[in-house]
């Protein structure tokens, strides 16, 4: 009998805890959810107001957004991912100085990285061209890319600023920041798309002009306030110095994102493929940006962290899902005039519904992976789950058996499912223990190093 009242007892403490930990993270996860939102927002703002232009330039608008992801943002992202890893176990350690100089060292290293990426969106059009798209919209696409190279340097900036902040949990500046990003965003890019002549590259413009206004802001902010006081770190070699151990982690960490950001980038491409290709272009980046965008979140924890953070996670693909499935028409109609458009949107809801789902709950598993350091072996998973079995799957359901863009989003859906099945097996056997003590070891190490150059 008391075995049993003990038992309940532990599981009602348990539980309460976990109550606890669910409260201290809608604190953090809710803010960061709009900070998301809002950064992405700045595109598909931009494809909206693109795509009442007609079909050809939503879809080349499209096919834009989607290679600059795969060949610039999203490695951006993904290296600067790395510093959810070595920044947040150093403030974690209280080495606060060392949070500002591991900043500057991904703002170097990345604006670095954007030199060759930017000479590479400059041959876009010769590109989408070699490998098969079709000419209007490779002519349109190599134009847009062209005009968001500014966009890229900015967020070779904006990237490490956000974790800067993230780290720290000050999300109340990117808040402001990105609302108010957001809100210049939408008026300048009407005016820049219908009012200037600019017609479709005004969309680029005008994310150009927004992801610096961003940039100018939190760089301002990290300057200037009090709040960033013990972490504002002066300029110096240190930041030299930092950028092998910030590769070694950016690497992996970016092919952990990238591996997963491309085979969703890939199906507009291989919709480009397809018979109707302006068609398909279209309703395949409508259906990417409402999936990937409102399945925000990627933060990282521990154990009790990772049982709050999966429950946040399945509430709120709940009631997204809720929302988009009886709504399908509506998402089509923001994006397009075109009514066969706005019917294919419609039918391909029920897939969007699911692959939100899968999105909440890998964006959880995904950033325990980062936040424990094991990018590497998050990049051999998304390698196995999306390439050696999403993307076949695809293929074979779009090409062999005329499923079309359906097809391409099945598959690649099959993927991500796999992807979290991994993720979740390797996080349940995770040792906890094990991994904190390999973390204090990390910075003993480096302390020790440090200590050596200074004597």
């Amino acid at each position: 009998m008391e075995e049993g009242l003990l038992l309940v007892g532990e599981r009602r403490r348990r539980w309460n805890e976990i109550g606890e930990e669910v409260k201290r993270l809608g604190y953090i996860a809710a803010p960061m959810v709009a900070v998301t939102l809002s950064f992405y927002l700045l595109e598909i703002v931009s494809l909206i107001m693109v795509g009442h232009l007609g079909e050809l330039a939503l879809s080349s608008a499209a096919i834009a957004i989607s290679l600059a992801g795969i060949t610039g943002f999203s490695f951006l992202l993904g290296m600067a991912s790395a510093l959810e890893t070595i920044s947040g176990q150093a403030f974690g350690a209280q080495q606060y100085k060392k949070l500002g100089i591991q900043t500057y060292t991904a703002i170097f290293s990345l604006i670095i990285v954007c030199i060759p990426l930017s000479i590479l969106w400059i041959f876009v059009e010769d590109l989408l061209k070699f490998v098969g798209q079709d000419p209007q919209i490779s002519l349109e696409a190599g134009r847009f890319s062209m005009w968001l190279i500014p966009a890229l340097f900015g967020s070779a900036i904006l990237q490490p600023l956000i974790r800067y902040y993230q780290m720290q949990s000050l999300i109340f500046p990117m808040v402001v920041s990105s609302s108010m990003t957001l809100c210049f965003h939408i008026p300048l890019c009407w005016a820049l798309v219908f009012k200037s002549g600019l017609e479709n590259i005004g969309g680029a413009v005008a994310m150009d002009i927004s992801m610096w206004l961003n940039v100018a802001m939190l760089g301002l902010f990290m300057k200037y306030s009090p709040d960033c006081k013990k972490t504002r770190a002066p300029i110096s070699m240190k930041i030299f110095e930092g950028m092998k151990e910030f590769f070694r982690y950016a690497i992996p960490s970016a092919l952990m994102i990238c591996l997963e950001w491309w085979s969703f980038e890939l199906l507009i491409l291989l919709s480009g493929l397809l018979p109707n290709p302006q068609l398909e272009t279209s309703v395949l980046s409508i259906c990417t940006r409402i999936s990937n965008e409102l399945g925000a979140g990627r933060p990282e924890g521990a154990r009790l962290s990772v049982i709050a953070l999966m429950l946040l996670a399945a509430l709120n693909s709940l009631i997204v899902s809720l929302t988009i499935f009886p709504s399908g028409k509506v998402f089509g109609y923001i994006f397009s005039n075109e009514k066969e458009v706005v019917d294919y949107v419609a039918d391909m809801a029920p897939l969007v519904c699911l692959s939100i789902i899968t999105d909440c709950l890998q964006g959880v598993l995904s950033g325990v992976a980062r936040g424990c350091g094991w990018q590497h072996l998050g990049a051999y998973i998304n390698l196995v789950a999306f390439y050696l079995f999403g993307v076949p799957i695809a293929a074979a359901l779009s090409f062999w058996f005329d499923f079309r863009g359906k097809g391409l989003w099945i598959g690649i859906l099959c993927g991500a499912t796999m992807q979290s099945l991994m993720l979740a097996i390797i996080t349940a056997c995770m040792n906890w223990e094990k991994q904190a003590a390999k973390v204090r070891e990390r910075l003993c190490e480096e302390e020790s190093l440090l200590g050596d150059r200074l004597t």
